[in-house]
């Protein structure tokens, strides 16, 4: 099917809802959402108001260009919230006579740019998904314009923008409470496992933290639909795709290896972000030292052992966080790291653990000091962690174990030396009111671990 057959406005400027027109296209009931591969699908027929019905009719609105540049003040520098692959994103804003029908209110408007990473492919499957799934964690698309060869989509506004500005911006602002980032985690699951466990399944293919939107209560919405796939059919385990494509730092190993996509490979990009938000740390990083650069490889050995729980959690929550509630976040995100697939869970399962997080209350106020090492002296030994392999990093994994074994038998040998003169080059932060308080009692309390 031509995609001109579906969008039937990207030949019309009207202003107004598409209006359905008896022309024959691909079969599909109206009652069954749309999947992209119809799109190349010329089988069976049917009719287009059919699809308009299933697809744009009651869901979506058709602007004008024109109408778009008149609430976005032309696209004016002023109003521009950011910009990614796809191309910037400006601030809008319908008045209450803007329409019938719509209401007085911010949207985000995104422009397609036209020699930028994505194109009109990813734009359509944009409305494709968006057009017709609704969940209070996914972004709400508003509507669209489609005029000669602009793109342009049309959402609700979130006032807290990404996941990524919140948590890592920089300056004096307040770090993102503990609370905070348990309902971003648990949010973000939802809309996951909303996609996962449709009657067409979605693979998201892109989940990250720029891809997380917060309304102003830090309500979780899954935005950028455009390399979002649909699930295997049938007797299918997986979807074969020809060109790696995602971000660095969130795709799963294997698919990176062999192409082949699962909702599991959703899964490990998830489990990617909830370490983000349990460390404070970007998944790629390579001003941080060598072997903490790729956060994966570097948190992983630390994952499933309660006792250095201390060496993952963001020094910026001062240690006011729930422990039980930390210690089965962190098991979860080991879990959702797994290398094996099948070792995963579900995006369902993810959510019924997570749940319960929300209500602890076994907070601890302790003092939390941090041990920042010195940055890298040797440039040149900087490690491009855009090709390491899963067999890499066992055995880097396995060399800090048997150097950590080697030390404890070497008593005050070679290796005892060296670690003690790494030591003394580490820098320790900690609140000046927690030592006045504590003394030298530094450590967390015993009675905050389960």
């Amino acid at each position: 099917m031509a995609w001109k057959c579906i969008i039937p406005s990207c030949y019309k400027t009207e202003s107004h809802m598409v209006e359905s027109t008896k022309k024959v296209v691909s079969k599909q009931t109206s009652l069954q959402r749309l999947s992209l591969s119809d799109v190349n699908d010329p089988s069976s027929p049917m009719l287009v108001d059919d699809l308009s019905n299933s697809l744009i009719g009651p869901k979506l609105q058709v602007f004008s260009l024109a109408e778009l540049k008149d609430i976005t003040n032309n696209f004016s520098w002023s109003n521009l919230l950011g910009e990614g692959g796809f191309g910037p994103v400006y601030k809008g804003f319908f008045h209450d006579k803007f329409r019938p029908g719509l209401e007085a209110q911010p949207v985000a408007v995104k422009l397609l740019d036209l020699d930028g990473l994505q194109g009109h492919r990813e734009w359509l499957a944009e409305i494709i998904f968006l057009g017709q799934l609704r969940h209070p964690n996914l972004v709400k698309l508003i509507g669209y314009c489609c005029e000669e060869e602009h793109r342009l989509l049309v959402y609700d506004y979130m006032a807290r923008g990404s996941l990524e500005n919140q948590l890592f911006r920089t300056g004096y602002s307040a770090s993102m409470p503990w609370s905070t980032r348990m309902k971003i985690a648990y949010g973000a699951a939802k809309g996951l496992a909303f996609l996962h466990e449709a009657d067409n399944p979605v693979i998201y293919r892109d989940f990250k933290t720029s891809n997380i939107l917060l309304d102003a209560d830090y309500t979780p919405k899954l935005s950028d639909f455009g390399l979002a796939k649909d699930g295997p059919e049938g007797e299918d385990t997986h979807v074969s795709t020809t060109r790696i494509i995602g971000t660095q730092g969130y795709a799963a190993p294997e698919y990176i290896m062999t192409g082949h996509l699962t909702t599991k490979s959703d899964v490990y990009g998830y489990g990617v972000v909830l370490l983000e938000l349990l460390t404070g740390k970007r998944s790629i990083d390579r001003n941080r030292p060598n072997r903490e650069q790729s956060l994966v490889a570097w948190a992983r050995p630390f994952l499933k052992d309660p006792q250095k729980l201390y060496r993952v959690m963001d020094p910026k929550l001062e240690g006011q966080f729930s422990a039980k509630g930390a210690q089965r976040a962190t098991a979860l995100a080991y879990k959702c790291l797994s290398r094996r697939p099948n070792c995963r869970p579900t995006m369902t399962d993810v959510t019924n653990i997570l749940e319960p997080l929300l209500e602890l209350d076994d907070w601890c106020f302790v003092p939390f000091v941090y041990i920042a090492p010195p940055p890298d002296r040797d440039e040149n030994v900087s490690k491009d962690y855009s090709s390491i392999n899963e067999k890499e990093i066992e055995s880097e994994e396995e060399k800090d174990a048997n150097e950590e074994n080697t030390g404890r038998r070497g008593g005050r040998g070679r290796g005892w030396r060296h670690r003690i003169k790494s030591t003394m080059s580490f820098v320790t932060y900690s609140d000046m009111s927690l030592y006045k308080k504590f003394g030298d009692n530094l450590e967390a309390s015993n009675n905050c671990v389960d």
